[in-house]
């Protein structure tokens, strides 16, 4: 046969497209593939702390609260709530939990309340005898008027839960750039029940 008529054959011959075919669209496919499990994998794990730090705080609003878990405190038992709940969807995730108190839902997140502010700049300040709202009890005046631990009766009480977590797919080999571990910072905050009468701050000038 002449060349010439090879060259027609060759060009006619649609044996093995599809696997060529098949080469150029099986990386992206297997990539979207492994991101989409990847995306629930970190979905399911945000929804299951969430609720269990929802659950677990509505458990400690109460005048002496029953956890069910082990824990010498009860921001201990909290804590390890939500561990016990998350830990069998991801073994090896790092948990932490925190607990401020505060007076009311306004307080959370912001500086103690000025009473007297002498020279008008809306800033606390000890050479002008101003005077504050000890919201947290320690005797200074904080840029974040929370206090440590679940506070008492009636205080609202902001948790904050955050892990770091490996991924269930590794697809930080393919995109660069991604890190090997998923990381969620959740929040919630709750009233403890009034189950007595709340503390009010005291007022302190410089």
């Amino acid at each position: 046969m002449r060349p010439v008529g090879i060259l027609r054959q060759l060009r006619r011959d649609e044996e093995g497209a599809t696997i060529v075919e098949f080469a150029m669209i099986a990386a992206p496919m297997l990539l979207l593939l492994l991101g989409g499990l990847d995306l629930g994998y970190q979905s399911y794990i945000r929804s299951t702390m969430q609720g269990a730090l929802n659950d677990a705080a509505r458990a400690a609003a109460v005048e002496n609260p029953i956890i069910g878990v082990s824990g010498n405190t009860v921001e201990e038992q909290v804590e390890n709530l939500i561990k016990n709940t998350v830990s069998p969807i991801s073994p090896n995730a790092t948990i932490s939990v925190t607990q401020k108190s505060y007076f009311d839902f306004s307080s959370v997140g912001n500086p103690e309340k000025l009473m007297t502010d002498n020279n008008g700049n809306g800033l606390y300040d000890d050479d002008d005898g101003d005077c504050f709202e000890d919201a947290n009890g320690n005797g200074t005046f904080d840029t974040d008027a929370g206090a440590d631990g679940i506070g008492g009766a009636d205080d609202v009480v902001l948790y904050t839960a955050t892990i770091s977590a490996p991924r269930l797919m590794p697809i930080h080999a393919f995109l660069p750039g991604l890190g090997s571990t998923i990381e969620y910072t959740l929040e919630t905050a709750v009233r403890n029940q009034p189950y007595e009468t709340q503390a009010t701050p005291s007022v302190i000038c410089a």
